[in-house]
């Protein structure tokens, strides 16, 4: 049995969690998130918990196991607190400006400046120019909008410059030797 895909899912108050057939809805105080059940995996709300099952030990249904648990106890985190990542920007004349409610404007060393639009659900924060904070309920949306971010000027090896998660370390290279 997966450890993961046993243990039940507790619901906190102010959560409601819809089960209804092989979709599951999570409806919060931050707003609600949606899910296809995958395979032949079975959800069920009991009491105030979820409990995600499988019907045997498939290779395919014991993978999608503790997969679908994660991701609806994802969902209701997400919509309790929500997730954010910070990104933080290093180099000489690279920063980050807002631009509007939803959007932001890199400086990244390029010979143009790149826009960078928020997909609906997510949100920036700039609180100094060279720091990004992406939150957002949806975990894997958040994650992917701060990865698209890095994407643009990845940290390099030998000066560090870029864009990298607030936290990240870069393993630095020597220079070329001086003879």
């Amino acid at each position: 049995m997966s450890r993961i895909g046993k243990a039940p899912i507790v619901i906190p108050s102010g959560v409601d969690v819809g089960v209804d057939g092989r979709k599951v809805e999570v409806k919060g105080p931050k707003g609600s998130l949606d899910i296809e059940v995958p395979g032949a995996i079975t959800v069920r709300k009991e009491g105030e918990e979820v409990l995600v099952e499988r019907p045997d030990d498939e290779r395919t249904n014991r993978a999608l196991h503790g997969l679908t648990r994660s991701l609806i106890n994802n969902m209701v985190i997400g919509v309790t607190e929500g997730y954010s990542k910070e990104l933080q920007i290093i180099g000489v004349g690279y920063r980050a400006l807002p631009k509007g409610d939803s959007a932001l404007e890199l400086q990244l060393g390029f010979s143009h400046p790149i826009a960078v639009k928020a997909p609906s659900g997510i949100t920036f924060d700039i609180p100094e120019p060279t720091r990004i904070i992406i939150s957002g309920i949806d975990k894997q949306l958040v994650g992917q909008v701060a990865a698209d971010i890095r994407s643009y000027r990845k940290p390099e090896p030998y000066k560090g410059k870029g864009v990298r998660y607030l936290g990240e370390h870069v393993v630095r290279k020597a220079g070329k030797a001086a003879k």
